[in-house]
């Protein structure tokens, strides 16, 4: 098998928020196509890498760089505008209107700066773009509803819907199964799975539920009160006795 070019580099990160050290010196890399996790404990500081990689907070020290760019600091629209694109833990949908709107506020963030809401809305392929994202999720009968009328697990796909509306290259996945039943969990485990090998998506991922890591993940990442104290694929990561007494032998986030 070819090697896959890095998509994702954090070399050597670190935040603090006054005297309190989020992150010390966090490193790794995501290759292309990878499904990357990151786990740990409450506290260990994951979500604050996420928004480092997501331009919400610059980092203290340190460097990320997404295909060359070195990203550290952008701001998140700049992000975004390059190809990596974020879901949240609290989902982060427009709850009054449309399931179809939805999805077309987000596509409107990819369409040119000029005219940008007129190429959205008089696009003759805009329906069948939103129906290309919306099938997969089981979403696409519900296109006409309120999105607040969906079950919380049909909110979390559609989050993943308009950040897929972006076009990323790089999908960040905040715990996407949160709150969600262990059946919808087990399925969404799946769909993610299918839909970035279907995309060619590299998927950078943090979630809390053992499950979902080591049946979805190429390979994982811990950390642990901010520094990261393993990283190898599941198997390995399963039986490091670290990984066992900082996370899966205590408490979870």
């Amino acid at each position: 098998m070819a090697a896959r070019g890095v998509v994702l580099e954090v070399d050597s990160v670190s935040k603090s928020f006054g005297a309190l050290a989020a992150l010390s010196r966090v490193g790794f890399a995501v290759s292309e196509g990878q499904v990357f996790s990151v786990i740990g404990p409450n506290g260990a500081g994951k979500s604050t890498l996420f928004n480092v990689v997501s331009g919400l907070y610059a980092p203290s020290a340190g460097r990320v760089t997404f295909r060359g760019h070195e990203i550290a600091g952008w701001p998140p629209e700049r992000i975004n505008r390059l190809g990596i694109a974020k879901t949240f833990q609290i989902t982060n949908i427009f709850p009054a209107i449309s399931v179809r709107e939805n999805v077309r506020v987000a596509a409107q963030s990819r369409a040119p700066e000029s005219g940008r809401l007129a190429s959205l809305w008089r696009s003759a392929d805009v329906e069948a773009r939103v129906t290309e994202l919306l099938e997969p999720f089981g979403l696409a009968t519900r296109r006409d509803e309120p999105a607040q009328n969906l079950s919380h697990g049909e909110q979390r796909y559609l989050e993943i819907c308009l950040a897929l509306a972006t076009e990323p290259t790089l999908l960040l996945l905040d715990e996407p199964t949160a709150g969600m039943t262990p059946g919808e969990t087990k399925d969404a485990t799946a769909l993610i799975r299918r839909i970035a090998l279907q995309r060619g998506l590299t998927v950078l991922l943090i979630e809390h539920d053992m499950s979902v890591v080591m049946g979805i993940s190429d390979r994982v990442a811990v950390l642990h009160f901010g520094e990261k104290i393993a990283e190898g694929t599941p198997e390995a990561i399963r039986s490091d006795p670290r990984v066992i007494e900082a996370y899966l032998g205590g408490a979870e986030d």
